[in-house]
């Protein structure tokens, strides 16, 4: 019995991996056929969304293989970490560049987001003081 609920599982994995690579696939092809000037990958992440939020596309449609590679991310940016290395020259040339421009996006992300967030707070807070409680 504990075969055939695995097989089960395999199967259904398999079709939810099916919808998300069906969805990279077509959004490739569109973008190719209309020549839009963003990545496929971004159009299939916008329609994916969209379709969940229409309710197009069940979320147990694809949760199981959304979850699984989710888990598996970091494994997909090692290829780009070891591409790195072939830039070597660059990074010891113009490294400390690279890295004011790193550090300082990142500062000024943060100082962007934490004044917004400050602001929003403190907005939706304010609470009434009686003038004659002094």
């Amino acid at each position: 019995m504990k075969e055939g609920n695995n097989m089960k599982n395999a199967v259904l994995f398999l079709l939810q991996l099916l919808i998300l690579i069906s969805f990279y696939i077509g959004s490739n092809y569109i973008v190719k056929l209309i020549n839009l000037p963003i990545p496929g990958s971004v159009l299939g992440m916008i329609l994916l969304f969209v379709g969940l939020r229409v309710g197009i596309v069940k979320l147990n449609y694809i949760e199981k293989a959304a979850e699984y590679l989710i888990k598996h991310l970091p494994l997909f940016f090692v290829p780009y970490a070891v591409g790195l290395m072939t830039y070597g020259d660059l990074i010891k040339s113009s490294g400390w560049k690279l890295l004011l421009m790193i550090v300082g996006s990142t500062v000024i992300g943060l100082v962007v987001t934490s004044g917004i967030t400050q602001y929003l707070s403190s907005k939706g807070t304010k609470k009434h003081v009686p003038s004659d409680s002094f």
